[in-house]
């Protein structure tokens, strides 16, 4: 089942444990799986350089220390609060986190997990409390000295507090990891981990303990086995084989492929809907689970970091100098058993091709149950046309890493086939950008994506390969590209920029080229233009633009209720994320002289029409602005533009793109 939309009703939410488990676990994955390429790094390193390694090298070596103490859990911290509140909360995380780490003895990665969303939040807090309380002309100093305040306290907070806690916390799941491992009881975790993963649940039992305490202890002894509990292929590749062999019909033809995936590509949700078809196949994962770890603590294996995706390939990267063959017998064993057994539970009872899709469409109500969706809510439907011009495709997922990825090689050849100049990638929901014109997820993320990029044609499915949606997409967008552009949008819309522009002005559309340059050096100064601004509504937004007018000496204070006023007769929003609000009529005696102020909002502000990152007043005497406002109308055609100034953190950018 997929689904064109661009609208549709909210979701219902429902409650349960499973829920509030795989939400847990799905935040804990965006502040890791982003960041893995470093632990990857730092494993490589550790591998390579110490004294035990493939190379050692006692300069490189000291490169893993710091690393492991500060690096890596400063990268979550940030990630756990940019995923709060963008860039400001991921350095008050990182800020917070500094507190922990330099409290601790060993690496805080849960201390690290805690400060970041903490310190994201709090300072989101903050910033929706001032508001636009903030004195105009003084947001940047507020800004800074806030962060700075408040991370200070939260630093301290986490050494005097939080770190000490964490630590105490952090000992005893270490102890009672060692005590398990003393007892021989390791293996029975695969009692709740095989299930968890068919579940979604995984995430949570992954980054929030076994990761930590894996980390911890790759940091002492150089491996752990932490790593091999979760990310073993062998019990689905045992699965997968037996169905290769004793399945029927099309449920045979599909499982070499899908062993193919699972093992050399590490997707191991291709193998949940065999399991899930024969209920008796848990069994079969978790005996062979447990054979798996058994193996694996009886020949002593581990690796030197998470391994990700959980693929042989992976595997074998993570393994330490001459640990290769325990950790080979571990996936052996655990495969041979989990083939055993399923091929037993085959034989006895053979599955149907019906079973099978039983089976999928139980793979996707698990996935949108434990998010609180329907299956049977269906959303609203759109066609391109709804879209001026399609140049950029985003396929995302939690992380970005896996089913998207594949999803965007899957359909980026079926447009390089259809010779269709559109960019075609991927990347984790929370990191889809501004320009995006038709975002693809799957349909329990699609609310999720929404909010990130509320303007673009969005596309719910249920699977990311293999989907006829793929086919019908390209058909659909070689139609468009095709035809001439008759996008069924607002008029304000329709209009030319800088037309645009000129109809907001009547009185002052003057054609500056016909009739001389004016100096418009003093409309648009550096000292007017504001940067990083929070979220705001509409008309708060252009109450701080006209108090920075009035600030600056361009108009007398009537002038601001002047352009709420103005915003109530027609938006001001004029296209690709700009609006200009401003007075007209009797206002213009308000106006002491031609001035221009620029407010950027990264992350908008919902205008009638669209979402404005740059929120630009305007008080407009005479000709004096018009320069500016032509080079404005110019620079903002281009999308990509505003894209960029929406995220600049320097006003000499705005002002070098704007000004005379």
């Amino acid at each position: 089942m997929s689904t064109l939309e661009q609208s549709a009703p909210a979701p219902k939410k429902t409650g349960g444990v499973k829920q509030a488990t795989q939400k847990f676990g799905r935040f804990l994955s965006a502040m890791v799986m982003p960041n893995i390429g470093a632990f990857i790094a730092w494993g490589f390193l550790t591998a390579l350089f110490i004294e035990a390694g493939y190379l050692p090298n006692e300069d490189l070596a000291s490169l893993v220390d710091p690393m492991i103490k500060y690096l890596l859990p400063l990268l979550i911290a940030y990630s756990g609060g940019k995923a709060i509140h963008d860039h400001r909360g991921g350095v008050l995380g990182a800020i917070a986190a500094m507190g922990v780490i330099v409290g601790a003895d060993i690496p805080m990665f849960i201390g690290a997990m805690i400060m970041g969303p903490l310190a994201g939040y709090v300072i989101k807090q903050f910033d929706k409390y001032i508001g636009s309380k903030t004195p105009s002309g003084f947001e940047m100093l507020v800004n800074n000295f806030s962060a700075g305040i408040i991370g200070m306290l939260l630093a301290i907070a986490g050494f005097y507090g939080v770190g000490p806690v964490v630590s105490a916390f952090t000992d005893l799941l270490a102890s009672g990891v060692d005590a398990i491992l003393g007892w021989g009881l390791l293996p029975l975790a695969s009692i709740f981990i095989e299930p968890a993963k068919i579940l979604f649940l995984n995430n949570a039992i992954n980054h929030g303990i076994l990761s930590p305490i894996g980390i911890q202890q790759a940091g002492e002894f150089g491996k752990s086995i932490m790593f091999l509990l979760e990310a073993n292929p062998g019990p689905g590749l045992g699965l997968l084989l037996a169905y290769s062999i004793f399945g029927k019909g099309s449920i045979k033809g599909s499982a070499p492929g899908a062993a193919i995936i699972h093992f050399f590509g590490g997707i191991h949700e291709v193998y949940f809907p065999y399991v899930l078809m024969k209920p008796i196949m848990f069994v079969s994962v978790i005996v062979s689970g447990m054979a798996g770890v058994f193996t694996f603590s009886l020949l002593d294996a581990g690796l030197i970091a998470a391994a990700s995706p959980g693929s042989i390939i992976a595997l074998m990267l993570m393994s330490p100098k001459g640990g290769y063959i325990p950790v080979i017998a571990g996936v052996l064993v655990a495969a041979v058993v989990s083939f055993l057994l399923s091929s037993l539970f085959l034989r006895r009872s053979a599955a149907t091709d019906e079973d099978l899709d039983k089976a999928k469409e139980a793979v996707s109500d698990l996935k949108n149950s434990s998010k609180g969706i329907s299956t049977n809510e269906t959303a609203g439907t759109a066609d391109l046309s709804n879209k001026a011009h399609i140049n950029k495709i985003i396929f995302a997922c939690d992380a970005g890493m896996g089913s998207s990825a594949m999803g965007a090689t899957s359909f980026r050849k079926k447009v390089k086939n259809a010779g269709l100049p559109i960019e075609v990638t991927n990347t984790a929901i929370e990191n889809i950008p501004l320009d995006a014109d038709l975002v693809v997820t799957q349909q329990n993320l699609t609310p999720r994506a929404k909010a990130k990029a509320p303007n673009a044609v969005h596309v719910s499915i249920d699977n990311f390969v293999n989907n006829p949606i793929y086919d019908k997409l390209i058909e659909e967008l070689k139609a468009k590209a095709e035809q001439p552009d008759t996008s069924p949008v607002p008029e304000y819309a329709q209009e030319d920029v800088t037309e645009s522009l000129d109809k907001t002005f009547p009185e002052d559309a003057v054609n500056t080229k016909n009739n001389g340059e004016t100096d418009g050096s003093g409309v648009l100064r550096k000292e007017n233009i504001v940067l990083q601004l929070p979220s705001v509504s509409k008309e708060d937004a252009i109450r701080r633009a006209g108090e920075s007018l009035v600030s600056a000496g361009y108009v007398q204070p009537h002038y601001v209720d002047a352009m709420i006023e103005r915003e109530g007769v027609a938006t001001t929003y004029i296209g690709n994320g700009v609006a200009i609000p401003h007075g007209v009529g009797e206002a213009k005696k308000e106006i002491k002289t031609s001035g221009i102020v620029i407010h950027q909002y990264p992350e908008g502000v919902e205008f009638e029409g669209g979402t404005a990152y740059l929120v630009i007043g305007i008080a407009g005497a005479g000709r004096e602005h018009l320069q500016i406002l032509t080079k404005i109308a110019e620079a903002i055609e281009d999308e990509s533009t505003v894209t960029r100034l929406a995220r600049v953190t320097d006003p000499d950018e705005l002002y070098n793109t704007f000004g005379v």
